[in-house]
Parts: structure tokens; sequence; C-alpha cells
């Protein structure tokens, strides 16, 4: 089986031929025209740099938190999905994913791998407990309730991003009297341009902040209970926190190209992030960036970490 999956993991490669990302940021932005959605020219710059980012494997899943409300943003999303899909093979992994009122845009082998590398903890992720002040790491996930029905959620990504392909795992997949019916989701899969994943945490103590940290390829995960979301934004509003961004630069044939633009950023409680950029989990989790950096170069020019202050403000989670 690990051998299989190995196998598939390797024969499947991202784009990353410049005139062919070139030509679809090109027709990204003529998509955008046909379907009238005129967004502001740092929502449309943050779109560019988030579909070549999960084009090229760079990222898994970028939360769509620009260009609208929704249920439009859902809609606009799909038409502009519908119309690149038609055009360049390069969208065709592509997909608008739904968790209760967050709204993605998912590569869905790059999430099948995301899900892979994290079950086989290739990256430790590392679990900030925002319910006790001071707030500390769970040194112990696998003694944490939280974390342990995390970690089933995990299992039921893998069950929808199967690595060895939706195809074949819709073809093969037995009916399930489960919450979400997995059959189901893998047919919206292949036939719909979205997937509503909205009851994954359904019966769990899971919240979508948690679960963000996740799929969005951070290396540390506020973790919270739903019953203690109120402790959870007061305790994190009166820390200093530390942000952690990774800057990426494109080879392109544009003047632009060549700029450094922010791929991700994330917090860290100044507390626990004494060391900034030397702590062993930051230095891990660049090492593991440049991984993903040295199979797509031919894409992007130069990629790095920087880390900065911000004094305690009022969260939103």
């Amino acid at each position: 089986m690990e051998k299989a999956q190995q196998q598939h993991k390797e024969e499947f490669s991202f784009s990353t031929e410049v005139s062919q990302l070139d030509e679809a940021i090109k027709l990204l932005d003529s998509s955008l025209s046909l379907i009238k959605w005129r967004l502001k020219p740092s929502a449309r710059t943050r779109l560019h740099m988030d579909v070549l980012a999960l084009c090229t494997g760079m990222r898994p899943v970028i939360m769509v938190d620009y260009g609208g409300k929704m249920p439009e943003l859902q809609e606009r999303l799909c038409a502009l999905l519908k119309l690149c899909q038609k055009e360049s093979s390069i969208f065709e992994h592509l997909r608008v994913m739904i968790i209760e009122d967050m709204i993605y845009l998912v590569h869905i082998r790059g999430l099948a791998e995301h899900v892979q590398s994290s079950l086989n903890s290739e990256l430790q992720l590392l679990f900030v407990d925002l319910e006790q002040d001071p707030l500390k790491m769970i040194t112990q996930p696998e003694n944490n309730p939280l974390v342990m029905q995390f970690l089933s959620v995990q299992k039921l990504f893998s069950v929808i991003f199967p690595m060895d392909g939706i195809k074949n795992y819709f073809s093969s997949c037995p009916r399930t009297d489960e919450v979400l019916d997995v059959n189901s989701l893998v047919m919206t899969l292949q036939s719909s341009y979205f997937i509503d994943l909205s009851s994954c945490l359904q019966d769990t103590q899971v919240t979508v902040p948690t679960l963000n940290g996740w799929l969005l390829g951070y290396p540390i995960v506020y973790a919270f209970g739903k019953e203690h979301s109120s402790e959870a934004i007061r305790n994190l509003s009166t820390k200093s926190l530390r942000i952690f961004r990774i800057s990426i630069s494109r080879n392109s044939s544009s003047t632009r190209g060549s700029q450094m633009e922010e791929l991700l950023s994330f917090s860290v409680p100044y507390g626990l992030s004494m060391g900034g950029s030397n702590e062993q989990w930051a230095k891990a989790y660049l090492a593991h960036m440049q991984m993903k950096w040295e199979r797509c170069k031919q894409a992007w020019r130069s990629l790095q970490m920087d880390v900065s202050e911000c004094k305690p403000q009022a969260i939103v989670l």
C-alpha cells in the first residue's frame, strides 16, 4: 500500500513551466472579465498568488477572505473555475470548498498529499492550548481529547481526498452510514466545482480556526473547544504575537513577477516563540517550505521567512 502511494505521488507533478503559468494568469484575468467580477487590484493580486501557489504545489488550500461575501463569492468562484477549466488543464484539480461560513480554494491532489504527509508525521504539528492562561503548547497531544478528535477529522479528509485519486476511490468505495456520506462527497468532487464539508466537524469539539491552522499549512495550530471560544479570544487578545511570514517571488516574463509577495503568514504567541526563526519548529517548517520550492523552482525565483512582532490587540477567531 505505502509503495503504491509513493509511486503515485512520484507520478503526479504540479505545473511549473513559466510560460504555462503566465498563460494561466492571463486566462484567469480574461475569465474574471467574462463573468464581470470586478476585483480590487489588491484582491486580484492575491487571487493570482493563491492560484499559482495551489497549481505549483506550494500550498494545498487557501482561504478566500477577499472578493465579496457568501453566497455570491461561492457563485463567482465556481463560475471562474468553470471557465478556466474549459480552457486549460492547469486548473483541473482546483475546487471550491465550503466549511460552515468559510470558503476555500483547494487543489484536490495537493490536499491529498498534505493529508497523507500529516498522518505520516512528516512535519510535526504543534498545538497551542488557548483555553488556559498562561498559554502553553500541548506537550502530550496523544492524551488530549480535543487533539484526538482533530485526528479523526484528519482521517476523514484522508478518505475524501485519497492519494490514489478521486476516480479510483469512487469506483471502489463501499457505502457508509457515517455523518458524512463519503460516496456523495467524492461524486461531488468529480462532477461539480465545489464541495460542502460543513458537516465534517459535526459531533466534535474541533473548531474551524483549529482546522484552518492545519488545512492552510501552518506548523502551529490554535486548539480550543467550541464551548471555550470566549476564553480563547480573551487569552489570545492579551498576548503579543510573533508573525511568521513566508514570501516568494515568481519567475515571470513580467516585471512584477520578480517582486517578493506574501505566500502565507501565521501567528504564534510571543512567549511561545522567543527564539523567532531560530526555534527548532520554525527551522523545520522553513526547510519543509524550501523542499516544496525545490520541486517547483522553475516557477518561483526565491523564498524567504521574515518574523515580526505584533502588540496585543483584539483577535477574531
